[in-house]
C-alpha cells in the first residue's frame, strides 16, 4: 500500500502526461517507463560501484564516458531545456543497452521517445524526483510502479487492461508455485502474475526475521535468505515465462519486471495460439487472464487445437491443457460463456476439463470487476504430482 503522498505525485503525473498532449493511458505508461528506467539506472550503477568499493573488487560504470547522460546532471532545473539531449542522445544510448542479443535490447530497437514538449519533461521530471525512489524499499518500488500501470483499466481494448493485484494474489495463493518450477503466463501482459508469483516464492523462502513491515501493517522487502545460491539461479533464470503479441505491452512487461527486481524473465514477442504449441509439457505452472473477445484467423491454428473453433477464451484453454506438465498447475480468468455456452466447441473444452483434469474450484466474480467486460468466473483446479492425468487449474 502507497502512502497518500506518493499516490498524489502518481496522479499528478498522469494529469500532467494527459494534459501535455499524451492521452493514451499505454503511451503514457510507457514514456513514463523511460524515464523511470532512465533514474533507475544511475542509482544501480552507483549502488554497484559502491558495492565494489566496499569489497575491493572492479566495476566499470554503466555511463563511463557518457557522464552527461546521468540522470542527476539533467534532470533538474534545467530538465525544460534538455529535451533534445534526452530525445537524441540519451534515449538512443538506453536502447544501445546491455548485450547485443538481450530481449532488451531486442524490444527496445523501435522504442521511440515522444514526449513533446521541454515543459512536459520538466514537470514529469519533478514529480519522479518527488517520489524518492531511491529511498523506497524493493517492494514500494515495485508499488509504485503498480499503481502507474492501474492507468490500464481505462484502456480495455483488445483486452489490454490489468488485473487487479488482489485477485492476482488470490490466485498466486491458491495455484501455490514452487521454487524449481516453471511457470507461464502466455497472455501476459504487464506481467503482473509473473511479479505476483515471485513474489509469493519470496516470501515462502524468507525467515520472518528478515521480513519487513511497512508502516501499514503489509509484509514487504522479502530476502529470501532460505534459497540457495542454486535456486537463485533458477528463480532468476529458468522460473518466468510470458508470452505478448503488443510490442508495447512487451516492453511496459519488462520495465514492470525490472522495477521488481527480476533479471531473468523470458518475454516472448509472439500470438501463443499460433507459436507456443510447440511448447508443450514445458509449464509446471501457468497463471493466467487472456484476452476473451475477438476471434483468430481458423487457417493459422489447422491441425493445432482438437476443438474446432475461432473463439480466443476457448483456444486459450486448451493451448494451457497442452502446455503444462503432468500434474501441472493452472488458474485462468474466462468469461462466463466458457461455463454455459451450448455450442459444440463450448461443450468440448468443458468435457476435456471435467474428464481430463482435476477441477478444484469455480470462483465466481461479482460484475464489472473487470470492466469493460461484464462478470467474469473463475476456475482453480489442482492435481497432485504422479497423477498420469492433467491438472488444468483453470479459472472458469
Amino acid at each position: 500500500m502507497l502512502d497518500p503522498t506518493l499516490k498524489s505525485n502518481i496522479a499528478k503525473l498522469w494529469n500532467k502526461f494527459w494534459s501535455g498532449g499524451i492521452s493514451n493511458p499505454l503511451t503514457a505508461i510507457e514514456q513514463i517507463s523511460y524515464l523511470l528506467f532512465m533514474k533507475r539506472l544511475e542509482d544501480e550503477d552507483t549502488q554497484r560501484i559502491n558495492d565494489a568499493l566496499l569489497n575491493n573488487s572492479s566495476y566499470e560504470s554503466t555511463f563511463k564516458g557518457h557522464e552527461k547522460y546521468k540522470w542527476s546532471n539533467w534532470a533538474d532545473d534545467r530538465a525544460k531545456d534538455s529535451l533534445k539531449l534526452v530525445r537524441d542522445e540519451i534515449f538512443p544510448f538506453l536502447k544501445e543497452l546491455g548485450d547485443e542479443n538481450s530481449l532488451y535490447r531486442k524490444y527496445m530497437k523501435d522504442a521511440t521517445f515522444v514526449i513533446p514538449t521541454g515543459a512536459l519533461l520538466s514537470e514529469a521530471v519533478k514529480i519522479i524526483n518527488e517520489l524518492h525512489i531511491k529511498e523506497q524499499n524493493l517492494d514500494t518500488q515495485g508499488d509504485i510502479y503498480e499503481f502507474i500501470l492501474d492507468e490500464l483499466r481505462t484502456a480495455g481494448k483488445n483486452g489490454q487492461f490489468r488485473t487487479p493485484k488482489h485477485i492476482r494474489d488470490m490466485m498466486v495463493d491458491i495455484a501455490q508455485p514452487k521454487i524449481g518450477e516453471r511457470a507461464c503466463d502466455p497472455a501476459c501482459g504487464t506481467a503482473g502474475f509473473l511479479v505476483s508469483i515471485m513474489r509469493h516464492i519470496l516470501e515462502e523462502h524468507t525467515s520472518p526475521n528478515f521480513i519487513e513491515v511497512d508502516e501499514f501493517g503489509n509484509r514487504s522487502n522479502f530476502k529470501a535468505d532460505k534459497l540457495s545460491n542454486k535456486e537463485w539461479d533458477k528463480l532468476l533464470n529458468d522460473t518466468l515465462y510470458g508470452s505478448e503479441i503488443d510490442p508495447t505491452m512487451i516492453k511496459i512487461s519488462l520495465m514492470n519486471l525490472m522495477m521488481h527486481g527480476i533479471r531473468g524473465p523470458h518475454i516472448s514477442q509472439r500470438n501463443s495460439l499460433t507459436e507456443c504449441t510447440k511448447e508443450k509439457g514445458k509449464y509446471d505452472l501457468i497463471l493466467a487472464n487472456p484476452p476473451f473477445k475477438g476471434s483468430i484467423d481458423v487457417d493459422e491454428i489447422k491441425t493445432k487445437f482438437s476443438i474446432s473453433t475461432s473463439k480466443t477464451e476457448l483456444l486459450f484453454l486448451e493451448l494451457m491443457y497442452d502446455l503444462l506438465t503432468i500434474g501441472g498447475k493452472c488458474a485462468v480468468i474466462v468469461p462466463d460463456g466458457v461455463l454455459f455456452g451450448s455450442t459444440n466447441a463450448h461443450r468440448e473444452i468443458r468435457k476435456k476439463m471435467m474428464d481430463k483434469c482435476r477441477l478444484d474450484a469455480v470462483i465466481s466474480m461479482p460484475s464489472g470487476v473487470f470492466k469493460p467486460y461484464a462478470a467474469c468466473l473463475q476456475v482453480c483446479c489442482s492435481l497432485p504430482k504422479g497423477n498420469q492425468q492433467k491438472m488444468c487449474g483453470s479459472m472458469i
